[in-house]
C-alpha cells in the first residue's frame, strides 16, 4: 500500500508542478472604438512608449489603405482594464513619405507589401517592411514626429537580406516581423525560424548603418514569431508563437513529428491553430527559448501579430483574423 501511496504522491506532485510551470492567464478583453477595430487596419504591432500604447497598421498602400499608427494614454488602458464597459480613446498619427519609399525599393526590383514591426526611441519610429516572396531583402526605416505627423527618412535604410533555405528559396509570405530596441541597438526577428542551416537574430546600430549589421544565432524555434516585446527587468524578450492551421503559406511551419511541439499543432489525427507566449534570452552569444503559458484555446485560431509587455501580463492584439466572420481586430490583456 505504501508504494501505491507514494505513487500517488508522485504523479500528484507532477501536477501540480506542470500547473506552476504554465499557469493559464486571465484575460480582459479591451474595449475598442469602432475606427480601431476596423478589420482593415491590419494592425501588425504594439510597443509602448513615453506612457502610451501604440498600434502600428500594417499601411499597405498599393491597396489605397492609409499610413499611419494610432496611440492611446496607457492611463487609458489602466482603466479598461478596471472596467470592460470603459472605451478607450485612440489618436492617430500620420505618416508621410511611405509612397516615396514604395518607389524607391520598386526601382530597385523590390515589391513593399507593408509595415510589419515597430519600435520606438524618443522622438524616433523605426518601421520594419515586409516585401514580397520573390524580392529578396526586407528594410528598417526610421521616422520623427513632426508637425503630428511622422516624416519618414527617405535616405537611410537598412537593407536585410532574406534568409533562405537549404534549397536556396525564399520562405512563402514571411519577413522581419518582431523588432525592439535594447542597449542603444534594432534587434531583429524573422518569422520562421526552423531552417535547417541554423536561423538568427538581426542586430544594427540606430543609425541604420548597413556597415553596422551584425547577426546572432538563435535556437530552432516552432511555428511563427509574430511580435516580440523587452522586459528589462527579466532581461528578455517576451513573443508570440503562432501556429495557423490553415493551408498554404502556413504549411512550411509545420513541424516534423519527431519535434516535442508537433503535438501542439496535431490532435485527434488533424492539424490544428496553436498560439502560446514564449520567453527569449540571450546566453553566451546564442538566443534560446522556453514556453511561458499557451492562451485560452478559444484564442488560439486569432491571428495575433502585436505584443506589448506591460506590468506582470501583456497587450496582445490581431491583425483582422478571427476564428468566424465578421473579421474584427481585437485588444486583450493577458494577466498573470
Amino acid at each position: 500500500m505504501k508504494y501505491i501511496n507514494f505513487f500517488l504522491l508522485f504523479v500528484l506532485t507532477q501536477i501540480v508542478s506542470s500547473t506552476k510551470a504554465q499557469q493559464p492567464f486571465n484575460v480582459k478583453k479591451i474595449k475598442l472604438p469602432a475606427d480601431i477595430s476596423y478589420y482593415d487596419n491590419q494592425f501588425s504591432s504594439l510597443y509602448i512608449n513615453d506612457g502610451k500604447l501604440y498600434l502600428m497598421s500594417e499601411s499597405r498602400i498599393e491597396d489605397k489603405s492609409p499610413a499611419f499608427i494610432a496611440f492611446a494614454d496607457i492611463k487609458q488602458m489602466d482603466k479598461a482594464l478596471k472596467s470592460s464597459n470603459y472605451t478607450v480613446e485612440f489618436h492617430r498619427i500620420a505618416l508621410k513619405n511611405l509612397d516615396a519609399i514604395s518607389d524607391i525599393l520598386k526601382s530597385r526590383k523590390q515589391d513593399y507589401e507593408g509595415l510589419e514591426a515597430m519600435a520606438i526611441d524618443r522622438n524616433v519610429y523605426y518601421f520594419s517592411i515586409e516585401t514580397s516572396t520573390p524580392s529578396d531583402s526586407c528594410y528598417i526605416i526610421k521616422g520623427a514626429l513632426q508637425d503630428s505627423a511622422i516624416q519618414l527618412d527617405t535616405e537611410h535604410f537598412l537593407t536585410i537580406a532574406k534568409p533562405k533555405d537549404e534549397n536556396g528559396k525564399a520562405i512563402y509570405n514571411t519577413g522581419f516581423e518582431s523588432m525592439e530596441i535594447n542597449n542603444g541597438k534594432l534587434y531583429t526577428f524573422f518569422e520562421y525560424n526552423y531552417f535547417q542551416n541554423g536561423s538568427y537574430v538581426v542586430t544594427a546600430d540606430l543609425s541604420l548603418d548597413n556597415n553596422s549589421l551584425q547577426k546572432i544565432a538563435i535556437a530552432n524555434i516552432p511555428f511563427r514569431i509574430t511580435d516580440v516585446s523587452w522586459d528589462k527587468k527579466a532581461k528578455s524578450y517576451w513573443a508570440i508563437n503562432y501556429f495557423f492551421q490553415g493551408e498554404g503559406g502556413d504549411t512550411v511551419y509545420r513541424v516534423p513529428e519527431n519535434d516535442p511541439n508537433f503535438r501542439l499543432m496535431y490532435t485527434h489525427k488533424q492539424i490544428r491553430s496553436y498560439c502560446r507566449i514564449i520567453q527569449i534570452q540571450e546566453k553566451k552569444g546564442k538566443f534560446d527559448y522556453k514556453p511561458l503559458a499557451d492562451l485560452p484555446f478559444q484564442y488560439w485560431a486569432y491571428n495575433w501579430e502585436g505584443l506589448a509587455q506591460y506590468k506582470k501580463g501583456f497587450f496582445i492584439l490581431n491583425d483582422k483574423y478571427t476564428p468566424k466572420r465578421p473579421y474584427v481586430s481585437e485588444l486583450l490583456y493577458l494577466g498573470r
